[in-house]
């Protein structure tokens, strides 16, 4: 996808997010994050906007240490501010990375063709994610995403954050997942082991191979790797228990 396509997405994801938080109590508790309630989520989004837009509009090349991260996020506003509070720092981000130079020299922790093409994708892919999280705290069936953006968001998450060094998702025994969407010419082959993560793109062939495949359409392949979704809800062949250890360890987590 392109930078224009995924700062098209981050503003539709987050004015469904605060559509959402604005039609619900704010503490009602969010199901996909048991440990949050809505007023936790939104608060959370909102700080990594304005995380976000930090490093886009000044240009930081090396992560913020805690006085810099509470600068960014500023006063912490009460509830009956929040959603209010949520949309301006929502805005604020949309609008330095549409203003953003498409040289931009600034810290990023993905690979990607250029740091704005980062910040981009990666801001569109966590407000939707937590946009579902909002939904879910409303009792209504997610929105569902593009097929492109959701295929674009298994890549980002399989070939991104679960391949890396400090990534948990770990097997004493070599474990292979195949993960296939029904609606986009795209697979991953996953093989877990006592080293990171390995995938490989495109395939499919090697479904006979896999020890679990799962198929579906993107959203839902989406929404189920990153534990927004019961495994019941794509079709599953193979040693379903891959996802207990999957739901264990492939979590991503601010920190």
């Amino acid at each position: 996808m392109e930078i224009i396509e995924h700062l098209d997405a981050l503003r539709r994801e987050g004015a469904l997010l605060a559509d959402a938080a604005a039609a619900t109590p704010l503490d009602a508790p969010v199901p996909t994050c048991p440990d949050w309630r809505l007023a936790d989520l939104v608060r959370h989004v909102g700080q990594v906007h304005r995380w976000a837009t930090a490093f886009v509009a000044e240009g930081h090349r090396k992560p913020l240490d805690d006085a810099g991260q509470q600068a960014a996020f500023g006063p912490d506003p009460g509830d009956e501010e929040l959603v209010d509070w949520f949309r301006t720092g929502h805005a604020a981000l949309v609008s330095a990375l549409d203003a953003a130079d498409p040289g931009l020299d600034c810290w990023s922790f993905l690979p990607a063709p250029s740091p704005l093409a980062f910040w981009t994708r990666r801001q569109a892919h966590e407000t939707a994610v937590h946009r579902v999280d909002a939904e879910s705290a409303a009792g209504v069936e997610p929105t569902a995403t593009t097929p492109a953006f959701a295929e674009d968001g298994i890549a980002e998450l399989l070939t991104g954050f679960l391949v890396r060094p400090r990534a948990a998702l770990r097997s004493d025994e070599q474990r292979t997942l195949l993960v296939r969407a029904t609606d986009r010419p795209a697979s991953w082959l996953v093989t877990i082991g006592r080293d990171p993560v390995v995938v490989t793109e495109d395939a499919a062939s090697g479904a006979a191979a896999a020890d679990c495949t799962v198929s579906g359409r993107a959203h839902d392949l989406y929404l189920l790797l990153w534990n927004r979704l019961p495994l019941e809800r794509v079709d599953t062949a193979g040693d379903r228990s891959l996802f207990d250890l999957w739901r264990e360890t492939a979590q991503i987590r601010w920190s």
